[in-house]
């Protein structure tokens, strides 16, 4: 097994990627705690795991709250003895139902940043110095392509050069690398993955309009969007062994989507 005997918290561990990466770990012999904001999403991934034999828990808690942040690493390390791999991988989009109505474009930004990239800070932030008191691990945060590269002009609702979704993931992906280069030779890696558009409750919104889900596989050279369980296998990778040697980079997954 590639994560036999670690420990791995994983945020929005509830749905989409992070729910996909916990079952995925949980197979993989690691023993998993599973963070979200709605415990009935974590529960449910929990039962998951263990109807396949795994070993979990859930936390609950926002990622934008420092105390519930530093809670979920105290409640691993508590319950596990230490902690090896934060996957960070709660995230909201702009586009999503989490908004009241008629929220300002302020309050979308607010609340995008603070979720994607405060939360991501803040459970690093408390995570990282129990893996250097621990002698390492690996931090893998979640990021996109969008990080990287613009929003495609022709499709309609993505919001443009206002939408605060890329800028969120460009924060993660400079984090990733900044919080690797201090903390390489303390044995912890950090690195972020950048996946392309992939089938989770974040892209709902564009995959239930049939001439933005065709406009949007077309534009991926493999003619189709992402599988969180592909999501997922990168974030193994970059959890186990076999990539010690890998820190501060944006893994990208994400059908060729950039490589034009």
């Amino acid at each position: 097994m590639r994560l036999d005997q670690k420990i791995a918290l994983i945020t929005g561990g509830g749905s989409g990627i992070g729910r996909s990466s916990a079952i995925l770990f949980a197979s993989e012999g690691a023993k998993v705690v599973v963070c979200d904001v709605d415990v009935n999403l974590a529960q449910q991934t929990i039962e998951k795991i263990k109807m396949t034999g795994g070993t979990a828990f859930c936390v609950q808690g926002d990622v934008t709250n420092s105390n519930d942040a530093e809670n979920m690493v105290r409640e691993a390390v508590d319950t596990y003895g230490k902690l090896d791999v934060l996957v960070n991988s709660a995230g909201i989009s702009a586009l999503s139902n989490a908004f009241v109505p008629n929220a300002s474009p302020e309050q979308v930004w607010d609340r995008v940043i603070e979720v994607n990239l405060k939360g991501t800070y803040l459970v690093s932030y408390y995570a990282v110095p129990e893996m250097v008191r621990l002698g390492g691990g690996s931090v893998i945060n979640l990021a996109s392509i969008v990080g990287l590269v613009g929003y495609p002009a022709d499709i309609p609702g993505l919001g443009g050069g206002f939408n605060p979704y890329a800028a969120s993931k460009g924060g993660v992906v400079q984090f990733t690398r900044n919080l690797a280069v201090a903390y390489a030779k303390d044995n912890v890696r950090v690195n972020c993955i950048c996946p392309g558009y992939t089938w989770t409750n974040l892209t709902d919104p564009l995959t239930s309009n049939p001439d933005i889900l065709k406009s949007l596989e077309d534009k991926h050279p493999m003619g189709r969007l992402g599988q969180p369980d592909e999501i997922a296998y990168a974030a193994l990778y970059l959890a186990s062994d076999e990539s010690l040697y890998v820190t501060g980079a944006p893994l990208v997954v994400d059908g060729g989507y950039t490589a034009q």
